[in-house]
């Protein structure tokens, strides 16, 4: 039976008692239906897990007893991946972000590029920051990972090329590259970008060359957004980093 792991945002010791978040405390007890005595993984993103007791469960939340800690599996990539991630709408973004946590990236960066339709102005930005490290604790819960990426501060393309530190190689998907994941040299770390619904535009490409890109293509067909960073980080990890 695949445990039950619940993400806490805050630090976790042998023989705590701590009340759990209420979102968490509702799912155990009003969705799975857990009681007092039954047996929970927390978590806080410093690569442990926490087995723990459940004491009490009530309509209003849940608390547990923390039994030790233990290191977590080996979830982890031996390839440092970055996603530069040009802002998708809505579900789309979410599915992005699950999906890339359950692929082992270690840091996400939504960026603006010239055709990116989604504006995050005054406080939406920092609500939908915030939605967005809910859906990467949730997708770290549920495939295992017992570190969340980083999640980065939407920002333009040019912001995020003009300041980020290089990771290793940095990568961007053109349909007219003829180079494939195979054709790569071995790889430790790298940097993905992704581009919006109707791709990178001629001055989002001007960047990625002049910050020395390289291209790489999936194969002869155009992939929507949401599935073409995906499928890039498959190939990725499974040439140079979970193989």
């Amino acid at each position: 039976m695949r445990a039950i792991r619940v993400h806490v945002e805050q630090p976790l010791a042998a023989g705590a008692e701590i009340s759990l978040p209420a979102g968490a405390g509702e799912h155990l007890t009003r969705v799975l239906r857990l009681a007092a005595g039954a047996r929970v993984l927390l978590f806080n993103g410093d690569g442990h897990d926490y087995p723990a007791t459940l004491l009490d469960t009530t309509r209003n939340g849940a608390r547990a007893r923390i039994e030790g800690a233990q290191a977590a599996a080996a979830a982890e990539s031996a390839l440092a991946l970055t996603l530069v991630q040009s802002i998708a709408r809505g579900e789309k973004m979410d599915w992005i972000l699950q999906k890339a946590t359950e692929l082992g990236v270690a840091r996400i960066v939504p960026v603006f590029t010239a055709r990116t339709e989604v504006r995050l102005d005054g406080g939406r930005g920092d609500k939908r920051l915030a939605h967005w490290r809910g859906v990467i604790c949730a997708a770290c819960e549920q495939c295992g990972r017992a570190r969340l990426p980083q999640l980065d501060a939407p920002q333009p393309l040019a912001h995020w090329l003009a300041t980020a530190a290089r990771e290793g190689s940095l990568l961007m998907l053109d349909p007219q590259s003829s180079t494939r994941v195979r054709d790569l040299p071995a790889l430790s770390a790298a940097q993905l970008v992704i581009g919006p619904e109707g791709g990178l535009d001629a001055a989002d490409l001007l960047l990625l060359h002049a910050a020395g890109a390289r291209g790489l293509t999936l194969g002869p067909r155009v992939l929507r957004t949401e599935t073409a960073g995906m499928a890039a980080l498959a190939m990725l990890q499974s040439h140079h980093g979970d193989a």
